[in-house]
């Protein structure tokens, strides 16, 4: 049986090279010659670093690798993550069965059928957007007039939240998604939204509505901070991925004009596109951490009880022997097998709403903006290579 390396091959997070759409160098290399290795983290605690899709996916899967962020030995990525992590404990840092009991009381909201149902009013809200945006003007900030508030107002109807509300909890958002937040500050962020999500959710008990928050209110089964904890998660998990995913698909589509033609040429194919460039892409650049709750055999390397693991879903997305010609963007591919959502009990409860979301983003935009093109250099793009969530701080595009 193989042994782990005694010296780290680099420390995570790694710098990422010419490609901004690329895993770093570091990680791609990983894959090819040691896809089970040793890495340092912020503080020089070493965990294990996986890089395969076969791996990730078992690892993902398996019970004996634990979510529990207050086991010893779990993986933090930063001081602040770690910060968050002592926290309100929300249901995705859970194990079975609490983390079952919890998820079960969300499953209803985020089911096909029923996000769906929202088609119609998610694309009025994305042509009232793009109305605005382009009202008397040629040019905009694709980031702050329509990839941030279209998910920030669909977020805030389904939880609840008022969206007057939304430069407070986008403000807090970025502080908990910085990697290089320092601990007070993530403290403090943390509380304020906490304390803002508690008192709307009392708010709800008196004076119920239509909102996640309310009919979570209404069970009864949650005290009113594990309530205020789940909508933070909601709330930030909502509006920040599929934010940066719509933001970070025009670049790359912009970036690739052939496959922009192909795109624009059979509209129908837009599902499947979404499934591509979530795959190619990959927002959730620092990887999934795990803690090995017993000594586990992954890839021919023995994990031991109490020792982190990381699962680079980046790199399992373009994993050649799943994915051959991974690290191309081929909108003709099927990527439905990509690990973008994670894999498991834990895998992300909201994809249903991001996906749609992204296909009525995607539709519009280029459906309405023929002649979408970026305003500036591509060297003078902003990329939040410092956010826990991948993507673009702005996108100045003209038409």
């Amino acid at each position: 049986m193989a042994t782990a390396a005694p010296t780290p091959r680099f420390t995570h997070p790694a710098a990422r090279g010419a490609c901004p759409f690329a895993p770093p160098p570091a990680y791609q290399q990983a894959q090819q010659e040691e896809p089970v290795s040793r890495v340092s983290l912020w503080d020089g605690t070493p965990s294990w670093f996986l890089t395969r899709y076969d791996d990730i996916k078992a690892v993902l899967a398996d019970p004996r690798f634990s979510s529990d962020a207050t086991r010893p030995g779990f993986p933090f990525i930063s001081a602040g993550a770690r910060q968050l992590g002592a926290g309100q404990v929300t249901f995705i840092r859970m194990d079975d069965p609490e983390h079952a009991r919890q998820r079960r009381m969300l499953t209803g909201e985020f089911m096909i059928k029923k996000v769906e149902a929202l088609r119609p009013e998610i694309q009025r809200i994305a042509d009232r957007l793009l109305d605005d945006m382009t009202a008397g003007r040629t040019e905009a900030d694709l980031v702050s007039d329509f990839a941030l508030p279209l998910p920030s107002l669909v977020i805030c109807l389904l939880l609840g939240v008022p969206y007057e509300d939304h430069a407070f909890f986008q403000e807090c958002s970025r502080v908990l998604l910085r990697r290089d937040s320092p601990p007070e500050d993530v403290d403090a962020a943390q509380k304020r939204l906490a304390d803002y999500l508690v008192a709307l959710t009392e708010t709800k008990r008196t004076a119920p509505d239509d909102g996640i928050l309310s009919r979570l209110a209404e069970r009864g089964e949650l005290t009113t901070e594990e309530i205020g904890a789940m909508g933070r998660l909601l709330l930030i998990a909502g509006h920040e991925t599929t934010a940066n995913m719509t933001a970070l698909s025009v670049l790359a589509l912009l970036r690739n004009p052939a496959q922009l033609d192909h795109l624009r040429a059979h509209p129908e194919s837009v599902p499947g596109a979404v499934e591509e460039l979530l795959r190619y892409l990959t927002i959730v650049h620092s990887g999934l951490t795990r803690v090995a709750t017993e000594d586990v055999e992954v890839g021919g390397v023995t994990i031991r009880a109490g020792e982190g693991v990381i699962c680079m879903v980046s790199t399992a997305n373009r994993d050649a022997a799943q994915f051959p010609g991974g690290d191309e963007l081929d909108l003709t591919r099927d990527a439905r097998r990509h690990l973008a959502f994670g894999f498991g009990t834990h895998q992300c409860l909201g994809q249903p709403l991001a996906r749609l979301e992204l296909q009525i983003a995607l539709d519009t935009v280029l459906r309405r903006l023929p002649g979408l093109r970026l305003a500036v250099p591509f060297e003078d793009v902003p990329f939040r290579g410092e956010m826990l969530v991948y993507g673009l701080h702005a996108l100045p595009v003209t038409w």
